[in-house]
């Protein structure tokens, strides 16, 4: 197992070492000239990009000093974004070099032709000149150094433009979604109960105190009966990330606030997190269950819990109650919606799939869960999947927008 894991870990490092080699090769060395100042700030930023950004990885899951981890954070998980994005936009830059090689090669109208004439004629061949001693290279660029460069500044704009508008996206807060869930076990008197689900906040190095103050203060807009923190709140220790916290102690709901783990709160320590939840106001449900009066809430731990000899049980939070009342449950893969299906749940309240974060990662997300966003049916229970709140990593979101929803419950009955 070890030697496969290594072996894979090899794969992929070669790989990034590959890919980064022919932006630099695209970028730098095909742009400017050799012994040149550009090519040796250009190398030095395609060396430390990477370099931070593993430093970053690393410090996170280490545990490394809390202001390290923010020094690294932002430059480290935002080269991580805009690598991404560089490398599609050159790779998109091979598919247009073709045509930007035909216009450069088809000249101009001669001076003095006819009026209305067109006369093809060729670009004289340019050629760097001879540097010169005391003055250095010359100035007349060839044509495949103006191709070249053409297509490189295109797409560092692009994929700079990608990534600010993403950065802008995630860091302004998310946005409210409603979605209405009919139950056919509902009663009518709870006709048009509000849960405001949030999951997938990851308040750490990267966001902090100031966002979770949006994030609080977009859910009591809403004012929802009950809030549903489904997982994934934090990327660090209870020590570090406190005073980030704080602010859930604001949240406020006629029901009360509940909250399940998500598979970071095992990276970072799930039981002191659950700890300090409580002390915030917020109930957690470790494999638990509680009457709200018009259905039973549920709550069932992460299943990376496993590792940690707290993973779900299904069979606690769920085993004997009562079916022929609705149920409501939090789980925060949709990949447990399987076990609720077995438990004859009526709907599962999930997150983590983050939609896909960043484009085209929600293919890749969408292959490793069975729905990756929105609400869906398996059998007699419906899920329904948080695009999340904040962002892992970089703080950066493309093609998938943060949201906090309203679940509106229906009765069939009304």
């Amino acid at each position: 197992m070890v030697v496969v894991f290594v072996l894979i870990a090899a794969a992929v490092l070669a790989a990034f070492a590959a890919l980064h080699y022919y932006a630099w090769r695209r970028l730098v060395r095909g742009t400017t000239v050799k012994g040149g100042w550009p090519r040796r700030i250009g190398t030095v930023v395609f060396v430390a990009g990477p370099v931070l950004m593993f430093a970053a990885l690393a410090a996170e899951r280490a545990g490394a000093p809390f202001v390290l981890q923010q020094v690294l954070a932002w430059p480290g998980f935002l080269w991580m974004a805009f690598a991404l994005y560089l490398l599609l936009a050159l790779l998109v830059g091979e598919l247009v070099r073709p045509l930007l090689r035909r216009f450069l090669d088809r000249g101009a109208p001669a001076a003095g032709a006819a009026e209305g004439a067109l006369v093809r004629v060729p670009v004289p061949e340019m050629r760097e000149l001879a540097p010169v001693p005391g003055i250095g290279r010359a100035a007349a660029p060839t044509r495949r150094l103006v191709l070249a460069r053409t297509v490189g500044v295109a797409a560092t704009v692009a994929a700079a433009g990608v990534v600010a508008g993403g950065a802008y996206g995630v860091l302004r807060g998310p946005t409210v979604k409603r979605v209405t869930v009919p139950l056919a076990k509902l009663p009518r008197a709870a006709h048009g109960f509000r849960i405001a689900v949030v999951s997938d906040i990851h308040l750490g190095p990267v966001l902090g105190r100031g966002f979770a103050e949006r994030v609080v203060e977009t859910i009591n807009a809403t004012q929802p009966d009950l809030i549903a923190v489904v997982g994934d709140l934090v990327d660090g220790s209870v020590e570090d990330l406190a005073p980030a916290v704080a602010p859930l102690a604001r949240l406020s709901a006629r029901h009360g606030t509940y909250f399940v783990t998500g598979n970071h709160e095992y990276f970072s320590g799930a039981d002191p997190w659950v700890e300090h939840v409580r002390e915030l106001g917020l109930r957690p449900l470790e494999n638990a269950r509680v009457d709200i009066g018009a259905f039973d809430l549920a709550g069932v731990n992460d299943i990376a819990g496993d590792n940690y000899g707290e993973g779900p049980d299904y069979a606690k939070a769920l085993g004997d109650r009562d079916t022929s009342r609705a149920s409501v449950l939090l789980a925060h893969q949709p990949v447990m919606i399987h076990e609720a299906v077995k438990h004859s749940v009526d709907l599962q309240l999930s997150g983590h799939t983050h939609g896909g974060q960043l484009w085209p990662g929600n293919f890749v997300a969408a292959a490793s869960n069975p729905t990756l966003a929105g609400l869906d049916r398996y059998g007699d229970t419906q899920l329904y999947v948080s695009r999340g709140a904040g962002a892992w990593g970089p703080p950066v979101r493309v093609g998938a927008p943060s949201d906090i929803t309203v679940v509106q419950l229906a009765s069939k009955q009304a």
